[in-house]
């Protein structure tokens, strides 16, 4: 048997507005190539969301998963903390 590690990521929700579906932006420190300084990036995900339970402003753990459409290829597994 194989051991193959997927991938997981914490962010937040950014968007929620389509059925089934939500925007997770996750953050990562990064150096700058040419200076050295530490630079803040951010990659937007679509991730899928079957009961619908996340809203905006919600800190998630999505999962890499196959291609469930176009652009997205992600699962939120679960809701770490909830908008205030």
């Amino acid at each position: 048997m194989s051991d193959k590690v997927i991938a997981t990521r914490e962010g937040v929700v950014v968007s929620s507005k389509m059925d089934k579906t939500v925007v997770v932006a996750v953050e990562r420190l990064t150096r700058h190539p040419l200076y050295g300084r530490v630079v803040r990036r951010t990659t937007k995900h679509k991730a899928h969301d079957e009961t619908n339970q996340c809203n905006e402003g919600d800190r998630v753990v999505i999962q890499a998963c196959r291609p469930l459409s176009k652009d997205k290829s992600w699962r939120v597994i679960n809701i770490v903390s909830r908008a205030k």
